[in-house]
């Protein structure tokens, strides 16, 4: 079960990453962006670790309170749901 939870991690951190570097592009040029929602969405899907690396790399919602207090209720979720698929596991 671990390996299945790493590899959809990893998967959704991809997905999620590219998703705000996109943002970002289109943030700097003034273009239509994704919604706040989709990429929570993202990241509560277990997007989190690449959002929060990508995020910090490319200095995107990074200053946005109401965003980062979303954003650390997505990662609680998913930690306390791993643990708790894990422990359930065993």
């Amino acid at each position: 079960m671990l390996k299945t939870i790493l590899i959809w991690t990893v998967l959704s951190s991809v997905v999620t990453t590219g998703m705000y570097v996109w943002d970002k592009q289109m943030a700097v040029q003034e273009r239509h962006r994704i919604s706040e929602r989709v990429l929570l969405v993202w990241c509560l899907l277990g997007g989190w670790p690449g959002a929060w690396i990508t995020g910090r790399r490319i200095r995107h919602k990074t200053s946005k309170q109401s965003y980062r207090l979303k954003f650390g209720v997505c990662v609680v979720i998913n930690i306390v749901a791993a643990i708790g698929i894990l422990w359930l596991g065993n």
